[in-house]
């Protein structure tokens, strides 16, 4: 069932009475309340897109609920013992919703796609030490690399390295069709209303339990949770954390939850004055209350972070330049900068996600009132904040950015001198750099952690961002649907692992 019925009705049906059951058709009844900005997984940045995409294409390999490396295209694969050679067995079993098999001459020519710096691949850096890819026959393929590089792998566990067909990317219609090889065919998609998913008879990975998925956009999350409470929807993704906390009041209701790699940061952009000055960055970073902007925002449903949130890598924030707010230091450095009046500035921020972009942008705007900094807020709608995020057009930006489970391919596109997303970051210099090679060489993990830890004391302190802090991410469902997991990528693969009651 698709939801077309107005928001109006969709509210009112939240307040009936009667709670119907999950429906018996087995078709997975999916709300969300932002749409995908494209169909091209090596271009796109959204979380609202990289949830669709998902779930209709693959990568190599893919992150499990705990972080691990899973088996995706790619059954098997073994790093060569100094680390610079990479090769992978394929699924012989896996092929493109069309029937035809994932090659290894697909593999090639979508990384080569990727590589390609006309398609403005997203995550192109990840993957600039390849040197050559060599396919010595259809199901295995090698990739030298210019010297050790551990992360890659963690990298290629990415929707942005989905493998598409050699055919689609010759015939130019990838973004324009949809052929993956992932557990769902995209039958029909009406954008910004709705989507239907059919499960692929063919895919390699199993069975999946239910027939497909139909997916409904709601802008306004308190609709999502009113048509779970009428059954119109069996499962649904949620961002605002008010309307996540009163899922539990409801009794044929159940939330996920789990903390999240992505992060909550003000993003500063050093090439423009007078964010380029040193002092006046670091001003920013030691005005603002983290905490209070969190308690505020998210209802105290996270953790003020530095700019590392994997478990395995973070640190106590702490230990950061300036975590604790000082707005009279704040005073100082702006007075040394030469703004001991302040400056104005504007600050966008994307409307519906996160659903707090705007309560965040309105706190911060407080905050360094107090210090004499006069922000306007610029709310944009998502695909306008997205072309100007990432054409660098704005004086700071209010972000929620995507996390990894390694450092160096969480933040290679940004901080490296040949980041593909160094526009987006605006600023760089010798010691992040050097830092990111070193952590990217390196093959002992308590080495690296100490890389990486310095590589964040110096980014915090340079402060080209403000980190604020992690959420969490939501998911609810009604009593009949199981098997879901929550993991902190945020992702809903495990959408593939679902079963409905009859």
């Amino acid at each position: 069932m698709t939801f077309s019925r107005p928001l109006a009705s969709a509210l009112a049906l939240g307040l009936a009475a009667g709670i119907a059951a999950p429906a018996a058709a087995q078709t997975l009844n999916v709300a969300w309340s932002q749409d995908a900005t494209g169909l091209d997984p090596h271009t796109q940045t959204a979380f609202a897109s990289i949830r669709l995409l998902e779930l209709l294409y693959e990568p190599l390999v893919r992150l499990g609920p705990n972080l691990e490396i899973q088996p995706a295209v790619a059954e098997s694969w073994e790093f060569s013992e100094d680390a610079t050679t990479l090769t992978f067995n394929l699924d012989p079993d896996a092929t493109f919703h069309d029937g035809s098999p994932v090659t290894a001459a697909d593999v090639k020519a979508s990384f080569e796609r990727i590589l390609d710096e006309a398609t403005g691949a997203s995550a192109r850096a990840n993957y600039t030490s390849i040197t050559a890819i060599e396919t010595p026959d259809d199901q295995t393929v090698v990739f030298q690399l210019d010297g050790p590089n551990v992360p890659i792998l963690n990298g290629m566990a990415s929707i942005n390295a989905a493998i598409v067909p050699a055919s689609a990317i010759e015939a130019g219609t990838v973004g324009t069709e949809v052929m993956g090889s992932g557990p769902f065919t995209l039958d029909a998609r009406t954008p910004n209303a709705n989507a239907s998913l059919t499960a692929f008879d063919g895919w390699h990975g199993g069975d999946i339990a239910y027939d497909g998925i139909e997916v409904s956009v709601l802008p306004d999350e308190t609709a999502i949770l009113a048509s779970l409470r009428a059954g119109q929807a069996d499962f649904a993704l949620l961002s605002d954390p008010l309307v996540a906390t009163l899922v539990p009041r409801e009794d044929s209701l159940q939330l996920n939850t789990a903390p999240t790699l992505s992060y909550h940061v003000l993003q500063l952009n050093a090439s423009r004055d007078p964010m380029g000055e040193l002092a006046v960055r670091q001003a920013i970073s030691c005005a603002l209350d983290r905490q209070d902007i969190l308690d505020a925002a998210l209802l105290g449903e996270g953790e003020v972070t530095g700019p590392l949130t994997s478990p395995a890598y973070r640190n106590d924030p702490s230990t950061l330049f300036c975590y604790e707010q000082d707005q009279d230091r704040a005073r100082e450095l702006l007075a040394e900068a030469g703004y001991e009046d302040g400056f104005s500035a504007t600050i966008m921020a994307a409307n519906g996600e996160p659903p707090t972009a705007a309560a965040e942008a309105q706190l911060i705007q407080s905050q360094l009132a107090e210090v004499g900094i006069d922000l306007t807020i610029e709310m944009q709608e998502m695909n306008v904040y997205i072309d100007s995020w990432l054409a660098g057009d704005f004086d700071m930006a209010v972000a929620l950015n995507g996390g990894r489970a390694d450092p160096y391919t969480m933040y290679n596109r940004y901080w490296t001198e040949d980041g593909n997303l160094q526009g987006v970051a605006n600023y760089i210099d010798d010691t992040l750099d050097n830092l990111m090679q070193e952590g990217r060489v390196e093959t002992d993990e308590a080495v690296r952690k100490e890389i990486f830890a310095e590589f964040e004391r110096h980014l915090a302190e340079m402060a080209p961002w403000v980190w604020l802090y992690t959420g969490y991410t939501y998911t609810a469902q009604r009593e009949g649907v199981d098997g879901f997991e929550a993991t902190p990528t945020g992702s809903l693969f495990g959408l593939v692992d679902v079963t409905l009651s009859e």
